[in-house]
């Protein structure tokens, strides 16, 4: 273990929990910087009904640095029966811990210390930090020009046209960050991006301008961790560097001292999931960044990192 490095994640999604899942187990001082722009499925029905902030990825990450395999855990990722995308007011689909935070915000009146709470409540260690104090939103340009407005849009392609992004922006362009997200930030030995959904999780927390300027700022060590594979209406087709690429268009700089990549393309992704692997052409790779690739590839679900290979990977680089 670890304790003497801050690390900070900026993210929030699936990618996220898989990376603090296994940076617990070597580092004791974790703090999450966590995406509002969530609003699809169990989140975007809460946040419609109840005008709080998008509850899904919070809850992920306390449950992923709850102790493993433990109740807890089980318990705040509970889902109950049914489409996840079922009418606002049915049950079906909700996740538990979601609505434990809805629950607590109208007890607290706030939703910072509603997390906080949860968080007591269960003893989980670590900090849990929305990115912003106010409700956003964002859109997206396709490579063709068209505008998608939502998240939920943006991630599972309900646009026409030719499903290849270019831009994504956050609305509004400035929202408010607490000074806990900045001061963290500041503090940080290492700040780690990625993996997750570029355009809809990674980005929309980094060009948050207050959040842009920190990192920018800052002299930790940053690291950005490449996707195992490439998500359909996202980073179809995407190698190394078009993820490089496309942080520097939108953050006007690529930040990141370090970039991590698996290298492990042997097996087979099923295809009923329309992933593929991210591309290894690394043939203009800037010079000035170090590039370790490795086998990272979680061998059973090969759409995703495995979490003890991601976080071995991190310890060895600090």
């Amino acid at each position: 273990m670890n304790n003497d490095k801050k690390i900070v994640c900026l993210g929030g999604g699936i990618g996220t929990v898989n990376l603090i899942r296994g940076l617990k187990r070597n580092f004791s001082d974790i703090t999450v910087v966590v995406s509002m722009a969530d609003e699809g499925g169990s989140s975007g029905r809460l946040r419609k009904m109840y005008d709080i902030f998008p509850p899904g990825d919070i809850v992920s990450c306390l449950s992923a640095l709850a102790p493993d395999n433990s109740l807890i855990s089980k318990l705040l990722t509970y889902r109950f029966p049914g489409d996840r995308y079922s009418r606002n007011e049915y049950l079906a689909g909700h996740k538990l811990g979601n609505l434990l935070m809805v629950a607590l915000r109208d007890i607290s009146d706030d939703f910072f210390t509603a997390v906080c709470k949860l968080q007591e409540i269960f003893h989980i260690s670590g900090t849990i930090l929305p990115a912003t104090d106010e409700q956003v939103t964002i859109s997206a340009r396709t490579k063709e020009g068209a505008m998608v407005v939502g998240e939920e849009n943006i991630d599972l392609g309900k646009y026409a046209g030719e499903r290849v992004l270019d831009h994504v922006f956050i609305h509004p362009e400035n929202p408010a960050v607490s000074e806990k997200v900045i001061t963290s930030i500041e503090k940080a030995d290492v700040l780690i991006a990625g993996p997750g959904d570029l355009y809809t999780t990674i980005l929309p927390v980094l060009i948050i301008p207050r959040v842009k300027d920190a990192i920018l700022k800052s002299n930790a060590l940053k690291i950005f961790v490449v996707n195992v594979a490439n998500k359909p209406f996202e980073t179809k087709g995407y190698s190394i560097q078009d993820f490089i690429s496309a942080i520097s268009k939108h953050m006007g700089v690529f930040p990141f001292n370090r970039v991590i990549a698996n290298n492990n393309d042997r097996i087979a992704i099923p295809k009923k999931y329309k992933y593929d692997y991210v591309h290894k052409d690394t043939s203009t790779f800037p010079v000035d960044i170090g590039l370790i690739e490795q086998d990272l590839v979680d061998d059973a679900f090969p759409l995703y990192h495995a979490s003890d290979k991601l976080a071995k990977v991190i310890a060895e680089t600090l």
